[in-house]
């Protein structure tokens, strides 16, 4: 499975490429960071890091796209920017079909870590450790990126699988029409 897995925001945006698969070991296959200038009007930005993740799409042909997910914050001009780019990103993969995952940051601390209140450091030793890596990806984001794709093979992979199951199952037992006999 290879799963693209994105930190989103609007000054830096996280991108990393795992594949892999439950029980083996991951590779990396990209990792980077797409960047938008803080004094540029939303809508430009929104369209840099839009763009980056297609260019991304299309290089990489992920089977899933892992996002994390956001959450409340105290800074609300950080909330929105970061939802808006999750929503591009969302946009992004939903055209080409592709399954996206939205992960908790302690959900992903808690994959790559065992603890779901690691902290960035030891989130990046713990990717650059389960990737095999010489040196920790930077900066933050990047190595956060990493970690939502290497959750997602570890974790959404089966939850995926349960998913498309379910919607199988209900698809096949749909209820007939029911005729109506006229008095």
């Amino acid at each position: 499975m290879r799963v693209l897995g994105i930190d989103p925001g609007l000054t830096r945006c996280g991108l990393g490429v795992v594949d892999g698969s439950v029980g083996r070991p991951l590779s990396l296959v990209a990792v980077g960071v797409a960047r938008s200038a803080p004094d540029d009007p939303v809508a430009e930005r929104l369209r840099v890091i839009e763009a980056e993740v297609e260019l991304w799409l299309d290089a990489h042909r992920p089977d899933a796209v892992a996002v994390e997910r956001v959450f409340s914050q105290h800074n609300v001009r950080t909330v929105m920017g970061t939802a808006q780019a999750s929503g591009v990103v969302m946009v992004a993969a939903a055209r080409r079909g592709l399954p996206v995952a939205l992960h908790t940051p302690s959900e992903v601390k808690a994959a790559v870590s065992g603890s779901g209140r690691a902290d960035k450091a030891q989130v990046a030793a713990m990717v650059t450790r389960i990737l095999r890596l010489d040196a920790a990806p930077k900066p933050a984001d990047a190595a956060d990126a990493l970690a939502l794709a290497i959750c997602h093979v570890w974790r959404g992979g089966a939850q995926s699988r349960i998913e498309a199951a379910v919607r199988t199952a209900r698809t096949q037992q749909r209820p007939r029409a029911v005729e109506r006999s006229r008095p």
